[in-house]
């Protein structure tokens, strides 16, 4: 799975209708561009691949600021919408995954209905100790790494970092049930896009030519 399509996804769906540069930002705000592969002509490039497939619906505004041709704005259709959600549940779930994907998807997590995150969640947390007892079978980490040669190190990285997903998994699942954050239908949702002429404290100022377009 690719984390860009989930986050252009989801930052076109947040607005309603947004051109490029205001999805350029909006991923910028949100730090995208340190933790996956969201650069500017990645963004660019999915938003016209997804309208191409029917994910998004492409609308010519004005003449954009710099007098340019006619500025493209992109609305997400029925069939984007399913494909964003079909996308978020399951990067919640997979374990065996990237974290620019995990993190889209935590970026996500209120569009969904609270108990549906919830048990995502725990889904995700089963197939983590699912893992976990298959690993273990052939490799005992109380033995120690050292009974593979350093090899035996990458194998005890692996557990770590499944267990320390799972526990930080089930601290969210404790923080959510206790009513942390917004999610859908609960009321007024978190806004976390730039509105239209407000400053990108976080722009890398890194110009591209589809930036005016």
């Amino acid at each position: 799975m690719s984390a860009i399509r989930l986050l252009v996804l989801g930052a076109v769906r947040q607005h309603g209708r947004a051109h490029g540069y205001q999805v350029r930002g909006d991923l910028e705000y949100w730090g995208a561009h340190e933790w996956s592969n969201a650069k500017p002509g990645s963004i660019y490039h999915a938003l016209k691949q997804m309208a191409r497939q029917g994910l998004l619906h492409a609308h010519e505004t004005a003449p954009s600021t710099a007098g340019g041709p006619p500025r493209t704005e992109y609305e997400i259709t029925d069939a984007g919408t399913a494909e964003y959600f079909r996308r978020l549940r399951e990067a919640l779930v997979a374990y065996d995954q990237k974290m620019d994907i995990q993190s889209a998807a935590i970026g996500f997590l209120v569009d969904l209905p609270r108990a549906e995150a919830i048990a995502l969640l725990r889904e995700r947390i089963r197939r983590i100790e699912q893992w976990r007892t298959a690993v273990t079978e052939n490799y005992v980490p109380e033995d120690g790494p050292e009974q593979l040669g350093h090899i035996g190190e990458i194998m005890n990285l692996w557990l770590h970092r499944a267990d320390s997903d799972a526990t930080w998994t089930r601290g969210l699942i404790e923080r959510l049930e206790r009513g942390a954050y917004t999610f859908a239908g609960e009321g007024e949702p978190f806004v976390g896009v730039l509105a239209e002429g407000e400053e990108n404290p976080y722009a890398t100022g890194e110009r591209h030519p589809e930036d005016d377009r």
